[in-house]
């Protein structure tokens, strides 16, 4: 357990085992606590990086907005100070946009990419869902003191006390419109696409993310040289939802056999 000063941030991490690395990002309003369960699958051949991103966890929010570009600066900074050489990067939610954004920004610093359950344009979430979201605000906190995210932060944030500020800034980031088509279209890391086939997009927006990767636009073939040329590749979990993917038996496997292909 340790903080690293980059970027401008005191960014709390936690360092898990031993081999090729693999960094973990958590989704909104969780830490990496979020992969304890899997931890066992994922440092039995890797080296696990478990940062807090701004505002989360035991990482201290500062005086700028939650943005998930800023954040990929964030954990860019956090592999060059670790000396890290092109870790794979697995994210779930908004550590998966944060995920994705890095790969996009700075593709030499990334092995593979593991893109679980981020949409890559606002407009694709479900109506009610954005309608959800505008609701998001510092007022709710009172509302969400019986919740896991609720008790985790008290349990571990420096100041407990920034709760309401946190819903502030995320309820903020989350009606920012963004579309990142054509980044997607053009990223050089090899990258899965991770979704659940009931989550906050349809089950059609993961199959459209991987035809941008060229992914599904022709039969694979049997000696495979129909798959997409990047080395991407789509999984949909069955019978998951957004708020319990990761508590698939599944996830890791499948992340796993993705990140240690040749």
């Amino acid at each position: 357990m340790s903080y690293a000063e980059v970027n401008g941030i005191n960014l709390y991490y936690e360092i898990h085992g031993s081999g090729k690395p693999v960094i973990l990002l958590h989704g909104g309003l969780g830490s990496g606590e979020m992969f304890t369960p899997m931890l066992p699958a994922f440092t039995a051949d890797h080296q696990v990086i478990l940062p807090d991103l701004q505002g989360h966890g035991r990482t201290a929010d500062i005086d700028r907005p939650i943005s998930l570009p800023e954040m990929a600066r964030d954990v860019a900074a956090l592999i060059d100070h670790l000396g890290l050489v092109k870790p794979h990067v697995v994210g779930f939610s908004l550590g998966a946009g944060v995920a994705l954004r890095l790969a996009i920004a700075a593709p030499e610093k990334v092995g593979r990419l593991v893109s679980g359950s981020a949409g890559i344009r606002r407009s694709a979430f479900f109506p009610e869902l954005l309608e959800q979201q505008a609701q998001v605000n510092g007022a709710a906190a009172e509302f969400m003191k019986d919740t896991p995210m609720y008790e985790l932060y008290q349990r571990v944030a420096p100041r407990p006390e920034d709760f309401p500020r946190l819903l502030d800034k995320i309820g903020a980031s989350m009606q920012q419109d963004y579309d990142l088509t054509e980044e997607i279209r053009g990223l050089r890391v090899p990258t899965m696409i991770v979704g659940a086939d009931a989550d906050m997009v349809p089950a059609s927006h993961w199959t459209e993310v991987f035809a941008l990767l060229d992914g599904g636009r022709r039969d694979g073939g049997w000696d495979r040289s129909g798959r997409p040329k990047g080395g991407h590749a789509l999984a949909i979990i069955p019978g998951t939802t957004h708020y319990d993917i990761l508590d698939s038996p599944l996830f890791a496997p499948i992340a796993l056999s993705f990140l240690t292909q040749d």
